[in-house]
């Protein structure tokens, strides 16, 4: 795993305690579990039925996502899916997933977390940790067509057709 492209990210466990360390973002997804690089130097895989959800933080510090931060409190304004996650623990997050099938994980989905700009970037969130994810809104839709500007009668043209 190349240094330059290993992330930060603490990974919380249902029945565990939780563990930080680093994840290359294009090869951390196995069929058996998650690859991660301990701070001590050590590669282990970390079974998905294990994972609660994996945080990619910006330093290891303050944990996963606060109770309070883990569920939007108005309509999201960032275009995408707005989902709500329930956990196998009965515990229940919201998530912006990219509107976009191509950017789907077979392992889970990595959704944007109702306040990205506190501690964590990004949650991947394994398919096997969810009993239940349901679709809120759609946020930013291609399918709603925007109306063009009226042109003002006194602007000239300034190409002629025909």
């Amino acid at each position: 795993m190349g240094v330059s492209t290993n992330k930060k990210v603490l990974v919380s466990r249902f029945d565990r305690e939780a563990l930080s360390g680093f994840v290359n973002p294009q090869s951390y997804l196995s069929a058996d579990g998650l690859e991660l690089l301990s701070q001590e130097g050590s590669v282990s895989i970390v079974p998905y039925l294990e994972i609660k959800l994996v945080c990619f933080v910006r330093d290891f510090q303050q944990g996963e996502p606060r109770k309070e931060l883990r569920l939007f409190t108005t309509r999201p304004k960032m275009d995408g899916l707005w989902m709500r996650m329930r956990f196998r623990d009965g515990d229940m997050m919201d998530g912006m997933l990219m509107n976009n099938l191509l950017q789907l994980d077979q392992y889970g989905f990595s959704v944007v977390p109702p306040d990205p700009g506190f501690q964590n970037q990004r949650v991947f969130i394994p398919k096997t940790a969810l009993t239940a994810i349901e679709v809120l809104g759609v946020v930013g839709s291609a399918l709603r067509m925007r109306k063009p500007k009226a042109v003002p009668k006194e602007q000239l043209d300034m190409f002629e057709s025909g």
